[in-house]
């Protein structure tokens, strides 16, 4: 088996913020993160693929393929957004970077090729201190 990472980015904004809470509660919780008109970021996603090497072509995915899928399903979906208005899947759900890394597995995993190699790992760069691994589910 072989792993393959490929790197991509987006920018965009989002707020941490629980509706239930007082305004109190979030912002000792999220501190700066849950300022109301949002804060941003400029995202860097890891996309970890395994599988066989392929005999003939001596890959173990086709990159450009793989990279039309995640610039479709990621990296448009999110980039330049407002991730909690502009992004469907975060009209009821926090966006934070962890449900982040959940939605992009989800969206990949809704198109995925049945010929493709393992969706295996998902990191995802909010920040210099931030860094999330997400380990794709069997």
């Amino acid at each position: 088996m072989m792993r393959l990472t490929r790197s991509y980015t987006f920018s965009a904004s989002h707020r941490l913020n629980v509706p239930e809470y007082s305004a109190e509660q979030n912002q000792a919780l999220f501190g700066k993160c849950n300022n109301p008109h949002g804060h941003g970021h400029n995202y860097q996603v890891k996309v970890t693929v395994e599988g066989p090497v392929d005999s003939e072509t001596g890959l173990v995915v086709n990159p450009y393929v793989l990279d039309e899928i995640v610039s479709k399903e990621v990296v448009a979906h999110f980039d330049h957004k407002y991730i909690n208005k502009d992004v469907p899947e975060f009209h009821t759900r926090m966006a934070s970077t962890e449900v982040i890394g959940e939605v992009i597995e989800e969206r990949l995993l809704a198109v995925w090729p049945a010929n493709f190699p393992k969706l295996r790992e998902i990191q995802i760069q909010e920040t210099k201190r931030n860094s999330f691994r997400f380990v794709t589910s069997d």
